[in-house]
């Protein structure tokens, strides 16, 4: 593979379609599967992402917001998409453009209704989202009633899945909670599912639910994380790859005297000579402040290099005093070796902040 000559976010398609295959092991056959591709896909293309899991067998996708489903369809997407977090505003772009809404509390479907019935649809396909126990969105147990009031008044819209988000799936320490959560969850969609008199699509378990909680699998399962190639646990993250890798190089090396200092603010001052390296990329890239001072590093030359003083809006400083390296020498931020979780860890995150917060200025590279 060619070495970075510039910073960049390599994206591995086969590491995508590795862990797809894994996710879909784990399920029964009939199972169906909604890979969730909000957030620019974590932070790689989600266009790019979309089409290769709609060529190897994802059967629903979900976005977050409107537009990320817009650009979708722009990008030749046609299976259902799941708009997770739908606003009014957009309820006709949705419609236009087949994109099919969450509706998660009595405003939204009372305002929902009245666009699709503006629009002179029949049956307009809509998820019903229920709380229990994550208390994000969703309706209450209690508003069952009340929706299936609602819904006999119009056959503007018809409901093609019910679901609900555990709360900490990935968390064995949280299993009765969780227990709990999908025996709620049984509930409603019994309730609903008498109310209704058909059978809608129910789904429940994002990626830990699939590896922790098969009884729980349902119609259909959500995989957000799990695609991009981390499993929430050190057992299951040896069986994921890390789709993404950022790179990047060595723009100057500068070799410091006792009592200089690095950076602004001059967050780091030398008590000995040292040698750093400048890497171009910073906190507008994703790589935000909190990873400087010591606590984040880079790869050279596969030895780590600490980043030291602040990280700056383009660019960060690594001491490379012990490294044998050179300008233009290619940086490893993270990849499949030293994963992204390894660094989110250093500022005492996630995996999944770091990865979506890649700006979209770095250049993605598809490696298919």
């Amino acid at each position: 593979m060619p070495k970075a000559q510039e910073t960049v976010l390599e994206i591995d398609l086969k590491a995508l379609n590795h862990n797809f295959r894994y996710l879909k092991s784990k399920i029964n056959p009939d199972t169906k599967f909604m890979a969730v591709v909000k957030a620019f896909a974590y932070g790689s293309d989600a266009c790019e992402i979309a089409n290769c899991l709609q060529n190897i067998g994802a059967d629903y996708f979900a976005v977050a917001y409107a537009q990320e489903g817009v650009a979708l369809r722009n990008a030749g997407i046609t299976k259902p998409i799941l708009v997770l977090h739908p606003q009014p505003i957009n309820f006709k772009t949705l419609i236009e453009r087949c994109l099919e809404p969450s509706i998660y509390n009595a405003k939204i479907l009372n305002e929902f209704i009245d666009v699709a019935t503006a629009q002179n649809q029949t049956n307009y396909p809509v998820h019903i989202k229920f709380n229990t126990g994550l208390n994000r969105l969703g309706f209450s147990a209690d508003e069952i009633d009340a929706i299936l009031s609602r819904l006999k008044t119009t056959n503007a819209v018809k409901v093609v899945s019910y679901f609900s988000h555990l709360a900490a799936s990935e968390d064995l320490d949280e299993r009765p909670f969780t227990v709990n959560q999908i025996n709620a969850y049984i509930a409603i969609t019994e309730k609903m599912t008498s109310g209704l008199g058909y059978n809608p699509i129910r789904h429940l378990c994002n990626t830990s639910g699939i590896l922790n909680y098969p009884e729980a699998h349902f119609d259909m399962v959500r995989s957000g994380i799990g695609l991009y190639g981390f499993g929430n646990s050190d057992k299951e993250d040896l069986n994921f790859k890390p789709i993404a890798a950022l790179k990047s190089i060595i723009s100057q090396i500068h070799h410091l005297q006792k009592g200089q200092s690095v950076g602004y603010n001059r967050a780091y001052k030398s008590d000995v000579a040292l040698s750093t390296a400048t890497i171009p990329i910073g906190h507008a890239d994703g790589i935000g402040r909190q990873y400087g001072n010591g606590k984040g590093y880079v790869l050279i030359n596969n030895q780590i290099a600490p980043i030291i003083g602040n990280v700056c809006m383009d660019m960060l400083m690594v001491n490379i005093t012990d490294i044998a390296c050179n300008e233009g020498d290619e940086v490893i931020v993270f990849d499949a070796a030293h994963p992204a979780h390894q660094l989110a860890k250093t500022a005492n995150t996630i995996s999944y902040e770091i990865i979506t917060g890649i700006s979209q200025r770095v250049k993605r590279v598809l490696l298919k």
